[in-house]
């Protein structure tokens, strides 16, 4: 039964162009004042979900962007921020990208937030995929097993952090405390100092390669995942929902098809399905120019990654995924009130576990149509799927 809907926002600025006719993407190198303003839309995308029912707004940790699609390098100091200019809402970490830090600083800022929002910080971590921002902060990304290595100890160190009165700890990367003289005795053991007051922590992880290996960790660390890319019958997100529920399983935690999960959505609305793909089209444009060089656009070829960074015609007659694939395949939820209330509730029935649902805009989309669309899903979507009014929110 979905109870929980939340957006989420990795900081992209308003562009003067979008879409294949557009600017590169390497080509853009927006000004200070560009890249800036991601922080008053990110205030706007907060106060309207705060008015419209929802209950989790996600932001995702990057660096280094000057192309301005990703820009919030600090999330855990933005939900304190937020957590000032609204009521309802909760704030995700979704997600704080681990490998950049170091986990007892991680550890110590989540701590330090959850207490100053009154519980309403969400923790959440990830590994990465920019090599610009891992690399450069002195970790490894382009090395995979090293990548994940780091990112399991890390994961271990926060987590015996939050929960142990004190702990120690002793792994390939790090040794936790160091065995050095304090005060007239050897350190042998440290306390995290705040500490989150909700404990055990719920912790989220985006789940994106579902290796065996991945969701296992998640398992036994009683994590949970977010999935992105709808939940279509027979497709890729449905596989992942299903492997995750046998792991789970296999773990010793039983839950109904879809549980410890969020299915992310892409979402746009219009008084008819034709007019929603005509407004959205430039935002799936611009979306696939980023994220097909990284290798997120799943079945593309060199060539066709390569169009798509040409542009115009080439990326045009490259054969390459459209948006009319998206919406027919479920991951774009892209039409009317009515018939996104009915795609989602067809969700609700298949996976009975699912609590958690995310819609979001992709890489591009204006302050102004984002703040519109989420405006009309709170109040005509919403109350039909969850419902309870929609000026108070308490999120779960």
């Amino acid at each position: 039964m979905i109870e929980s809907f939340g957006t989420l926002y990795a900081g992209h600025v308003d562009f003067n162009d979008l879409g294949f006719d557009a600017t590169p993407l390497n080509d853009r190198w927006l000004n200070e004042s560009q890249l800036n303003s991601v922080y008053t839309k990110m205030e706007a995308i907060a106060k309207v979900m705060d008015e419209s029912g929802f209950d989790i707004f996600w932001m995702a940790e990057h660096h280094f962007q000057r192309e301005g699609y990703e820009c919030l390098p600090n999330i855990i100091l933005l939900a304190v921020h937020l957590a000032h200019l609204t009521k309802n809402i909760r704030i995700g970490c979704g997600f704080n990208v681990s490998p950049m830090w170091h986990p007892l600083r991680l550890a110590e800022d989540f701590a330090t937030a959850e207490i100053l929002t009154k519980g309403r910080t969400i923790f959440g971590v990830a590994r990465g995929y920019h090599s610009r921002e891992v690399e450069s902060f002195g970790n490894p990304m382009l090395d995979a097993e090293a990548n994940r290595e780091l990112f399991e100890e890390q994961v271990d160190v926060i987590f015996k952090a939050f929960h142990e009165e004190s702990f120690s700890h002793k792994g390939k990367n790090f040794t936790i405390p160091p065995e050095v003289p304090y005060r007239g005795y050897t350190l042998n053991d440290i306390t995290l100092v705040p500490r989150p007051i909700n404990r055990p922590v719920d912790c989220w992880q985006p789940i994106v390669s579902a290796s065996e290996r991945g969701l296992r960790f998640m398992a036994k660390r009683n994590m949970k995942g977010i999935v992105g890319g709808g939940a279509a019958p027979e497709s890729g997100s449905d596989t992942v929902i299903k492997e995750w529920q046998r792991i789970q399983s296999e773990e010793g935690i039983e839950t109904e098809l879809g549980g410890n999960l969020s299915v992310g959505f892409t979402l746009h609305i219009a008084d008819s399905e034709k007019k929603a793909i005509e407004e959205a089209r430039p935002f799936f444009e611009e979306n696939m120019k980023m994220f097909a060089p990284l290798g997120f656009i799943k079945g593309l070829s060199d060539d066709q990654i390569s169009a798509v960074a040409q542009g115009g015609e080439k990326a045009r007659s490259a054969n390459l995924p459209t948006l009319e694939e998206a919406v027919q395949s479920g991951s774009w939820l892209v039409g009317t009130p009515e018939s996104i209330t009915e795609k989602l509730l067809d969700v609700q029935d298949r996976y009975p576990g699912l609590k958690y649902i995310n819609v979001g805009h992709v890489i591009g989309t204006p302050q102004e149509v984002i703040v519109e669309q989420l405006g009309r899903f709170g109040h005509e979507i919403i109350p039909k799927i969850k419902p309870r009014t929609v000026e108070g929110s308490s999120g779960s």
